[in-house]
């Protein structure tokens, strides 16, 4: 389907439906007694056992089973900051994928502020109504520390999505894309197209799971530890060849290129510096940093998008769901880089017999929330 047919689509069905997400209550009222117990007189009772009693609050509310899904709109798919409006339609998107593939009721929640003190504070604020926080679309570098404060404030698993969610799923792919190649992540030069939220989780993530030799590039080229932004910085640390300069001198003897920037920055020649057996992750969406005929032209043996439209999607919505189910079901606080590697060794595994087109599952597989949820604990 062209992109101008899904355009027109969308729009359709988004008029059509006046929204994606429905408030349905879990107990009918067609009676006065019915009334009685869901609201006045017999909520009393309730309310004042939860004030009583907060751990109790899960088994007796909405808490336990609901995430908050919440955005200030700056850093929104590729769009760019669009602001809180602009941002809601991709919320009300997220909160389906919730509910559709982990069964868990989500509450889109936009704010019309990119001010990083007061967004932590309305989400602390709001918090209590939540069995857990979902971030999402929040520009880097602000993302991080908004992210930091937020879990040191609140006893709830809180996740930035675009950071986390994105880790795990490309650690996935690249486990399967390693046994397709015939090397070893300990030993593989990984280059990072992008030092943004997405680029800075995953090759975080990328260290913990054992890669030695990580080299992330922002627009001005390979991160040093000159950067002024702190999270560039830590990122220069495992750049343990030392590599400087750009593009071409990072991918030169690479053995996998992840892209988590924008549109076009790849060609074939790029690609034909790295070494045999290439692996290529082309994530920006609508358009990659090179389209995987171009890449496989350039020597490439696997390549992943972002994009349903070709093999390997690499898609977050792999990983959320799951991430979330496994913490309210499993009561985990705090979702830590163990359990992010757990998750993603998880989803690979649903792989029995990795090949170049297939080393991860598609979205639709129904085995891969339970196998994330699985390691969240």
């Amino acid at each position: 389907m062209k992109k101008t047919d899904v355009a027109k689509k969308a729009l359709a069905l988004h008029k059509r439906l006046g929204g994606k997400i429905r408030i349905v209550p879990a107990a009918p009222i067609r009676t006065k007694e019915e009334l009685s117990l869901v609201y006045t007189p017999g909520v009393a009772a309730v309310s004042s056992h939860v004030a009583k009693h907060k751990k109790d609050a899960c088994m007796y509310t909405m808490k336990g089973r609901s995430v908050a899904v919440i955005s200030d709109g700056s850093a929104v798919l590729g769009l760019g900051n669009i602001g809180a409006l602009g941002a809601l339609p991709v919320m009300e998107g997220k909160s389906a994928i919730f509910k559709t593939f982990a069964d868990i009721d989500t509450v889109p929640i936009v704010l019309d502020t990119q001010d990083a003190d007061e967004i932590v504070d309305t989400v602390i604020r709001i918090a209590p109504a939540f069995g857990g926080i979902n971030l999402e679309d929040i520009a880097a570098p602000k993302c991080f520390e908004i992210e930091r404060r937020v879990i040191e404030a609140l006893d709830i698993p809180v996740m930035h999505d675009d950071q986390h969610g994105t880790a795990i799923v490309v650690v996935a792919g690249l486990i399967n894309a390693f046994k397709v190649v015939g090397k070893r992540m300990q030993s593989a030069r990984i280059v990072v197209l992008g030092a943004g939220a997405a680029g800075t989780a995953t090759a975080k993530l990328l260290h913990v799971a054992g890669a030695k030799k990580i080299v992330v590039l922002d627009s001005k080229g390979i991160v040093n530890r000159g950067r002024p932004e702190p999270h560039k910085r830590e990122l220069a640390k495992f750049n343990t060849e030392g590599i400087t300069g750009g593009l071409a001198e990072a991918l030169t003897g690479a053995d996998v290129l992840l892209g988590v920037s924008g549109p076009n920055l790849v060609k074939a020649e790029d690609i034909r510096r790295m070494n045999e057996k290439a692996i290529v992750f082309a994530m920006a969406n609508p358009i990659p940093e090179i389209m995987p005929d171009e890449a496989k032209r350039g020597g490439a043996l696997v390549v992943g998008t972002g994009r349903s439209d070709f093999p390997n999607q690499i898609n977050n919505s792999l990983a959320f769901p799951g991430v979330f189910r496994g913490a309210l079901d499993h009561g985990v606080t705090r979702i830590t880089d163990a359990m992010k590697l757990k998750a993603a060794r998880a989803i690979a595994s649903l792989i029995k017999k990795p090949t170049a087109t297939k080393v991860i599952p598609d979205m639709f597989d129904k085995r891969a929330p339970k196998a994330v949820a699985k390691a969240i604990r």
